[in-house]
């Protein structure tokens, strides 16, 4: 059966439920995405591995990551290998020394993973082609725009743009400490996009 490689595209809140996050995903050799419904924990695991972000403990996943290198287990791979009634199954298949271990594993959980093990995702053509869809970014730009009641210079980011380099990073740590770490990434990109100026 042909296997369709996934990339992390990114997260956005969910319109469907309320505090819930779309995890989306696009086919690495085509244009179609698929969006899988996450908590906010789970959304958040996700966001801190996507934006390299350090919690100040360890959180579950990473505690996951930790105790798999002490002992010399490596994710190899993530595939979600079914869909049934609007819910994606995924399995992680695991390897240590010449022993390969499948296990199952929510997908929210197996991506949170896959980000920090920085393995492929994988998935069929069945599920793709039931679950995918092809959102052009102009669609996808107006879409945001009506579901949000804002343009885009009106996104959380924008407020950001008149606060200082210095209170910035005061921002990010306090962000990191208090484990908000969505506002934590918009930071983040913030800081970055001001470095990216001054090269």
């Amino acid at each position: 059966m042909a296997r369709i490689r996934l990339n992390v595209l990114g997260l956005s809140l969910s319109h469907a439920q309320t505090g819930a996050y779309a995890l989306v995903l696009s086919e690495q050799e085509g244009r179609r995405r698929i969006p899988i419904i996450i908590g906010q924990c789970e959304a958040q695991a996700i966001a801190i591995a996507l934006e390299n972000l350090q919690a100040p403990r360890p959180l579950t996943h990473d505690l996951f990551y930790n105790f798999a290198k002490a002992f010399d287990i490596v994710l190899e791979e993530v595939e979600i290998y079914k869909l049934e009634e609007g819910v994606f199954f995924s399995k992680l298949i695991c390897r240590q020394d010449d022993r390969q271990v499948v296990i199952d594993a929510r997908t929210s959980d197996a991506i949170a993973l896959a980000v920090r093990f920085v393995c492929p995702i994988y998935t069929t053509e069945e599920i793709m082609a039931r679950a995918g869809m092809v959102i052009e970014p102009d669609e996808m730009e107006e879409e945001l725009e009506e579901q949000e009641g804002t343009t885009i210079e009106e996104d959380p980011a924008a407020e950001l743009r008149r606060y200082t380099l210095k209170e910035l990073n005061e921002m990010l740590n306090k962000a990191i400490e208090e484990e908000a770490y969505e506002r934590a990434s918009l930071i983040r990109d913030e800081i970055k996009r001001r470095k990216q100026q001054r090269q």
